[in-house]
């Protein structure tokens, strides 16, 4: 459909729907922990109607420790962000790992809400809906800002990036 309004090839009508349908999800950091050699920032994140508990967030570290395990063989600097995401259709789990040249490299696993042993990773090409690509641009401020111009020790670095979480309500 175009018109003077809608130049392109867009679907106005999927657009609205989308749009209507956009919400608040709430988002909410644990301390960061060693995994597998790594230092793993947590955070759960969870649609209207779910919960992200404690146990959730022992899956996700579980799935996490068997990601991270390889890591290094994909140029793994020792840095991750974990996200666990109580989803309206069903469960995520993100592991975000900062890498060697400026990059990083990003897991996403899926599976049927409620269900961690159920968890696999997710189809080529997946990437971030908008509420974890809010936590994750986040994070990448995050290390930006304390990790490659901060000041000090890097164990001062790891600190503060440790420490600079988001949370509350993202859109």
């Amino acid at each position: 459909m175009t018109s003077a309004g809608n130049p392109y090839a867009v679907d106005a009508g999927a657009l609205a729907a989308l749009a209507a349908g956009h919400h608040a999800r709430s988002v909410r950091p644990l301390a960061a922990r060693p995994v597998a050699g790594h230092l793993v920032k947590p955070y759960l994140l969870r649609a209207p109607g779910r919960d992200a508990t404690g146990a959730d967030a022992e899956s996700a570290l579980r799935v996490a420790a068997d990601h991270l395990a390889t890591a290094r063989l994909r140029g793994s600097l020792g840095l991750a962000v974990l996200l666990f995401h109580a989803g309206g259709d069903g469960d995520y789990v993100l592991v975000h790992t900062w890498i060697e040249g400026h990059m990083s490299d990003l897991a996403v696993f899926t599976g049927p809400a409620g269900e961690p042993a159920a968890l696999r990773p997710g189809r080529s090409g997946l990437a971030p809906c908008v509420w974890e690509a809010a936590v994750l641009a986040h994070e990448r401020d995050s290390f930006t800002r304390h990790v490659l111009d901060g000041g000090g020790a890097v164990g001062e670095r790891l600190a503060a990036w440790s420490a600079d979480v988001l949370e509350g309500e993202v859109r």
